[in-house]
């Protein structure tokens, strides 16, 4: 069996003398204890040495990726290939691969070679002859520091470290700006406070200030550079009739070097955005095509890198900002948030408040197919991320429209709106529940007894049922024009007695007995007058 081992130096190529003690894995360490333990074991066969770290660096690469270097794929062929026989022990199982299907030589890998390459490491000096310690160190050491650097330029994780550190930059310069303009604008409302509700726009306003200065100095200078004809004499004649206090040169100079700041800052901002949306595209363009340059790079600055953001899933990715509400939420146990940095993305703008959550969680199913495809696929079109964008404004076209559109049975053929009709319960008004007075008073009972003792207490309760709605008749009407003016709760009363008394006429066939009802009307009417005034 032959053994390929690499090191810093070279690429050296061990004979196994003894291969029964391979097999006892547990005990091979203790046959390379030293030096003349080892060289029993094993035996130098071939060494290259590497002319100069390039070399080094560029055979390391090649094994870190799994690949045979030119260097190696040579003494293959001419030592190797010499005993084809036998087989070729390696550290790599993907390497082993590659030797067996480019060179077809057998190849081995398994924890008693993982032993073995561990006990050559431990006595390399003794077994490479010509090879002094330090020299072999230095090697180690250059290989190693070189390596480090190929790995941080070339790898494909620390690329987006700048759009992580741009984007970090363009928040907080938003956050300068706006501290620098609400000062800007303080400052010189003092002496000119009209023009801030004049002029919006910040930084047109800035350069305002910067090139007058004096509000004087409005009316004699040209702001066509930066202001419409409109504003401009709205602008002059407003410093003409101006509130704000006088202030000195010193004062003015100083809003006027703030002013250049803002601008300069300003100017700045526009040309990192410019490089941010530049690398965006150049490095996550379906990501970026998805949601926008910033929210692509929100997200990848809040995972860390393109490659921790692929690992997340897509439920991950639609709250992804907003941890410190899902766990608020759990520990409440109360309904957790729908959308986090995602929220932001113009596709979610879009959609009604009762539709975003819906939306952004097929954004972010979306989102995540296009990270993946961005951070591990090799092509660099942004086509995915178009045709996921359209299916999912697709889907936001289908829900805005569902509430007037609906589909039939077939699912083709559309159906009419239905007629609006507004179906609420009509309730007529119940007058009875405008009378203060109880239905049968107590009081009223007990004088009819007093007054008529023939009244039993049974045609009374058959009074009850009478409505009041009723009409009287005709004759009873010409005995109460006098007293329509009083109020309608009496009024009702009254009806109510009167009611009552037309039993009372039925039963008597005497002229005597209708002029006694008649009289007792009249004092019915005027003790039951007097019982609202009780109450």
């Amino acid at each position: 069996m032959l053994v390929l081992f690499e090191t810093a130096a070279g690429y050296a190529i061990f004979k196994v003398l003894d291969e029964k003690k391979l097999h006892e894995i547990d005990s091979l360490w203790k046959e390379f204890e030293t030096p003349e333990k080892a060289n029993k074991i094993v035996k130098l066969k071939h060494f290259e040495k590497f002319q100069d770290t390039t070399e080094a660096l560029a055979a390391s690469t090649a094994l870190v990726e799994g690949k045979i270097g030119k260097n190696l794929k040579k003494i293959l062929k001419k030592i190797v290939a010499k005993d084809a026989h036998e087989q070729l022990a390696v550290a790599d199982a993907k390497l082993g691969g590659v030797i067996k299907d480019k060179l077809n030589l057998s190849c081995l890998h398994s924890p008693m070679v993982t032993e073995l390459m561990r006990g050559i490491r431990s006595q390399m000096e003794g077994l490479i002859t010509g090879l002094p310690s330090r020299e072999m160190a230095a090697m180690c050491l250059g290989l190693a520091h070189s390596l480090s650097r190929y790995k941080l330029k070339f790898s494909p994780d620390k690329v987006d470290t700048m759009i992580v550190q741009a984007i970090s930059l363009l928040d907080d310069l938003d956050k300068e700006l706006n501290n620098y303009i609400m000062r800007c604008r303080e400052w010189y409302g003092w002496h000119f406070p009209e023009l801030g509700k004049i002029i919006t726009d910040n930084l047109t306003y800035c350069k305002c200030v910067k090139q007058i200065g004096d509000r004087r100095n409005f009316s004699s200078s040209d702001l066509s550079e930066f202001l419409p004809e409109e504003v401009e004499e709205e602008v002059k004649a407003a410093a003409e009739i101006s509130m704000g206090t006088e202030v000195s040169e010193e004062d003015i100079s100083n809003i006027q070097h703030l002013c250049d700041q803002v601008i300069e800052i300003s100017d700045y901002r526009a040309q990192l955005y410019d490089y941010l949306k530049n690398r965006m595209m150049a490095i996550a363009p379906n990501l970026t095509v998805m949601v926008g340059e910033l929210v692509g790079a929100r997200l990848i600055a809040h995972a860390g890198s393109l490659l921790n953001l692929a690992k997340h899933p897509a439920s991950t990715v639609q709250i992804l900002g907003a941890e410190k509400a899902l766990f608020r939420a759990l520990k409440t146990k109360r309904d957790t948030p729908k959308f986090g940095l995602i929220y932001h993305a113009s596709i979610v703008g879009q959609t009604t408040a009762k539709n975003k959550g819906k939306i952004s969680r097929m954004l972010a199913a979306k989102t995540a197919l296009t990270i993946r495809y961005d951070a591990l696929g090799e092509s660099t079109s942004a086509e995915m991320g178009a045709e996921n964008r359209l299916k999912v404004e697709t889907r936001l076209r289908h829900l805005e429209e569902k509430g007037i559109r609906r589909i039939s049975g077939t699912g083709k053929a559309l159906a009419r709106a239905d007629k609006y009709q507004h179906k609420s319960e009509v309730k007529t008004y119940d007058p009875s529940g405008e009378s203060t007075l109880p239905l049968v008073p107590k009081k009223r009972k007990i004088e009819v007894g007093e007054e008529e003792e023939t009244e039993t207490p049974v045609k009374a309760k058959k009074a009850k049922v009478v409505e009041i709605k009723e009409e009287p008749e005709e004759p009873q009407e010409e005995e109460e024009p006098v007293k329509k003016k009083k109020k309608k709760k009496q009024k009702e009363v009254v009806v109510f007695v009167e009611e009552v008394g037309e039993e009372e006429e039925e039963q008597p066939t005497t002229s005597t007995a209708g002029e006694n009802t008649e009289k007792k009307k009249k004092k019915k009417k005027k003790k039951i007058k007097e019982e609202p005034e009780d109450d």
